[in-house]
């Protein structure tokens, strides 16, 4: 626990752990309020939490929503902050679909990080990530080797506590060093540390900013659109579609086939990207054989 005071090791007590059985008790990033004793510190109280970043964790073998725990990967987060590369991996935007239906599911803002636009130039990188602000996600353009967008970046996480995460090779800690030096080195030697034992997913740290907030490291969230969807709801995550639903002929409208679907009718006449509406497509189909091998 981090007070103004210094860090505290502090435990659970028994009475806490009665109290919530549906959920995490304690997870990164929650505020606590802690007694400091002489052979133990022990957390006294959670505060309540105005946001989370959470997946259900199934109680059973067999999926039983009504019984599923909430797995609280991070507690109290502002936003969520995805970096692609441009180029070097090659952008996988069906990914980055998937990771802002998460966003969307937890009703968090997100933020899309296109980093290396050193090597296409930011005219291409804002052409193939136009899709996005276009429909009102903030995209903040970097490049750690030319320190482009790196203050715009700064600014966004300031004072704020951003769940940060990228694929291997996106440049996630070179963008790190140049926000802050050594923070990139730091968040990678504490991930390549917890990334040997086996419950990997379930650990995430909190790295302060020189300019006030954090920055929280977890990688549970690269899987964790597979979990909580059902099939039926995947189309109120996606932010152009959603608004279009109830304008539907069928009010359980798969907006595959259906007539007189106004998700159809948006895609061909271009107010919805064919590529998000191919995501949408993708990430239903994938849900219902989910949904099928889990019932």
């Amino acid at each position: 626990m981090r007070t103004a005071e210094g860090d505290f090791i502090s435990i659970i007590p028994g009475r806490l752990k009665k109290e919530r059985l549906e959920t995490d008790i304690v997870a990164a990033g929650d505020r606590v309020t802690i007694s400091v004793q002489h052979d133990m510190n022990l957390i006294e109280a959670v505060a309540e939490r105005k946001s989370t970043l959470a997946r259900a964790r199934p109680s059973a073998r067999v999926r039983n929503l009504s019984s599923d725990r909430e797995q609280v990967l991070v507690a109290n987060p502002d936003q969520l902050v995805f970096v692609f590369a441009v180029k070097n991996p090659s952008p996988n935007l069906r990914k980055l679909d998937r990771f802002l239906v998460v966003a969307e599911m937890n009703q968090l803002p997100a933020v899309i990080c296109v980093n290396k636009v050193d090597l296409t130039g930011l005219e291409q990188a804002r052409q193939q990530f136009q899709m996005y602000a276009d429909i009102g996600y903030e995209v903040i353009y970097t490049s750690a080797r030319q320190d482009v967008g790196i203050t715009a970046l700064l600014d966004c996480l300031q004072g704020k506590l951003s769940v940060l995460t990228g694929s291997s090779g996106v440049g996630k800690s070179s963008l790190l060093n140049a926000l802050q030096p050594g923070l990139g080195l730091h968040v990678r030697d504490v991930s390549e540390a917890t990334g040997k034992g086996m419950h990997t997913t379930r650990h995430t740290e909190l790295f302060p900013l020189d300019v006030g907030g954090y920055v929280a490291d977890t990688p549970g969230i690269r899987g964790l659109a597979l979990f909580d969807v059902e099939p039926t709801e995947l189309d109120g995550y996606f932010r152009e579609i959603a608004p279009l639903v109830p304008d539907c002929q069928f009010n359980d409208c798969t907006h595959e086939h259906e007539p007189g679907c106004a998700v159809i009718a948006a895609v061909r006449n271009g107010r919805i990207h064919p590529d998000r509406y191919q995501s949408y497509l993708r990430l239903r189909a994938e849900h219902e054989k989910l949904d099928d091998a889990l019932y």
